[in-house]
């Protein structure tokens, strides 16, 4: 079988990102199928070239075809300019679609709906079936965070967004938050594929020089780590606020943020108009060497607004943190929070609230063996339910029940 996934912010494991297609798509070749990726040379994360000008239109990683579709580099210059980003992937993934020979299923994934409306026309275009995977409520999302306030623009959202539900051959989504929405919109009941990591993924190096790594430490400081984007979502003024009352209290805790996104700037004008010396900025690395880093911290951090659409989501992040082995400082409510809890793998904090935060960064700092008790369980947890592996299996169960539905 021949895959076609069209996915703007697709990653190798050797750049910064989220590496969950790319870890599926790895295994889809080892169990013989064919895939063909196509993305921006444009960064997710930075929305700068991630090569300059040296980005191939084509290459092979690891046996997988990625094609490079020409994209705007406007995705952190605000609405329109972002916009625009969507719109011109769109149209040039679609036109690079039509030249992928011999496809049985275009793959197409949202965040964004624009290029799951590509990967719907190509699918058409071919007579191919047409996957369509689920990996944030959008335009929910948007609209919550009030980034999406025009109505005609939500209409249209919303009409968009029923739209590939309902011409979706198959539907999975990464998250169980997400299934009831789904099955409300389109009448149909998607397969669940979580989000999942790797152990060895995230097993340091054992020449690894961590105390090289943690030259920002001083001293025996209690070291809470973020990752990934800098964005409005990640409410990362509230770690911020965090850090502030840590200081006060002059606990020796530092936080480490690292990653980047179209508040970061701001926040590193905001860390050192408060003086704060108790917090680090880190440029973003790639999941290849984002294991080191993690391992010289003593606690994750994942953080998202406090807003209801956020309580269904299953962030990447607090799962690469329990397959590190590293506690998780959990500031987001719903089916993350009850994974968390139920492993015992972190600390639930309450969105939006700084001193909370503080508090529970200054519990494990105070007992450290706790915290390795609770990476224990998290690592343990990863291992047996929440492997990159079992997430694969039940992602090729459902290419299977694709080919049946094609065979009946």
């Amino acid at each position: 079988m021949h895959l076609l996934l069209i996915h703007q912010a697709f990653v190798t494991t050797g750049e910064a990102g989220g590496t969950r297609h790319i870890e599926l798509a790895r295994w889809l070749i080892r169990r013989g199928y064919r895939l063909t990726v196509i993305t921006s040379p444009v960064s997710y994360l930075t929305g700068e070239a991630k090569r300059g000008t040296d980005t191939p239109r084509e290459e092979t990683v690891d046996r997988i075809r990625i094609l490079y579709a020409p994209t705007s580099s406007g995705l952190h210059r605000g609405f329109v300019q972002r916009l625009f980003a969507f719109f011109s992937f769109m149209f040039s993934s679609y036109r690079l679609a039509l030249s992928v020979a011999d496809v049985d299923v275009v793959w197409g994934t949202s965040p964004n709906l624009f290029q799951a409306l590509s990967a719907w026309a190509a699918a058409r275009r071919k007579r191919a079936r047409f996957l369509l995977e689920i990996r944030d409520l959008w335009p929910d999302f948007a609209i919550g965070m009030g980034v999406l306030k025009n109505p005609l623009l939500i209409w249209g959202a919303r009409f968009l967004e029923r739209f590939l539900y309902r011409k979706a051959d198959r539907i999975i989504v990464n998250s169980p938050g997400f299934i009831s929405h789904v099955q409300r919109l389109s009448g149909k009941t998607p397969g669940l594929v979580p989000n999942a990591a790797d152990v060895e993924m995230f097993t340091a190096d054992e020449s690894a020089d961590l105390i090289g790594a943690a030259s920002w430490r001083e001293g025996n400081e209690f070291i809470v780590m973020y990752t990934g984007a800098h964005g409005p979502a990640n409410d990362l003024d509230t770690a911020l606020a965090a850090a502030r009352i840590l200081s006060d209290r002059k606990a020796a805790i530092r936080f480490v943020f690292v990653g980047s996104g179209k508040e970061k700037a701001r926040l590193i004008a905001l860390s050192e108009a408060l003086k704060l010396e108790n917090v680090t900025f880190l440029p973003p690395v790639s999941k290849a060497e984002i294991k080191n880093l993690i391992a010289a911290a003593d606690a994750g951090l994942a953080i998202l607004k406090a807003i209801p659409e956020f309580t269904t989501t299953y962030p990447n992040k607090v799962f690469d943190f329990m397959a590190a082995g590293k506690p998780v400082l959990c500031q987001i409510d719903g089916v993350i929070r009850d994974v968390v809890e139920r492993y015992d793998a972190g600390i639930f904090v309450s969105p939006g609230r700084a001193e909370a935060l503080a508090d529970a960064a200054s519990e494990l700092a105070a007992d450290r063996e706790r915290g390795r008790r609770m990476g224990r369980n998290g690592r343990e947890a990863i291992r047996n339910d929440f492997s990159r592996e079992k997430t694969a299996m039940k992602f090729e169960a459902e290419l299977d029940a694709l080919s049946a539905d094609l065979r009946g």
